[in-house]
């Protein structure tokens, strides 16, 4: 092996080190459980690697591939929703079931009533407050990788965080009077 491509491993691998527990985290966010999540992720560092041939396939810059994984995402979610019609025409006992919750991907209550009133926000808000937090994206780069200014970024950000905040306070105030 060449010292250009063993550069190119070491800087990939200091990439991947850096950005993949964001990346997962964001994956997660999007899919229903922790393995859903790995494969969202393998594919977009499949295909961020053949988007990179351009640039002799250097690292992505981190918004790119919170764009990558965005798009995969979607793709996965509309199969997944084809597949799940099919599926309930055929097992119609699976309607009530909640599979949407992964216990192995937390274990505390609390993380898990977190994560059910994140995933009760609007589409539009949970994706900021997923990019922003577990994502570790700026305003800016939330708006250009959703097509919206930052200031419709940040008040997506500060409106997700409020709606959250009062929920949670509720119930707060009704688990423990």
């Amino acid at each position: 092996m060449g010292k250009k491509q063993e550069s190119l491993g070491s800087q990939w691998k200091s990439w991947l080190d850096e950005s993949a527990p964001r990346l997962l985290a964001y994956a997660r966010s999007r899919c229903n459980n922790a393995q859903e999540a790995e494969d969202l992720l393998q594919d977009a560092l499949i295909k961020l690697w053949a988007y990179q041939e351009e640039r002799e396939h250097l690292p992505p810059d981190l918004p790119l591939a919170f764009s990558v994984m965005r798009y995969l995402g979607l793709d996965h979610g509309r199969r997944k929703g084809r597949r799940q019609k099919r599926d309930q025409k055929i097992i119609q006992f699976q309607k009530d079931e909640d599979s949407w919750l992964d216990p192995t991907m937390e274990d505390s209550e609390e993380a898990d009533i977190l994560r059910k009133e994140v995933n009760s926000l609007p589409d539009k808000l949970r994706e900021v407050i997923n990019l922003k937090i577990w994502g570790g994206l700026t305003f800016a780069e939330i708006g250009k990788l959703l097509s919206i200014s930052n200031n419709t970024a940040a008040s997506r950000y500060r409106y997700a965080l409020e709606q959250l905040q009062k929920k949670l306070k509720h119930l707060k105030n009704t688990n423990h009077g």
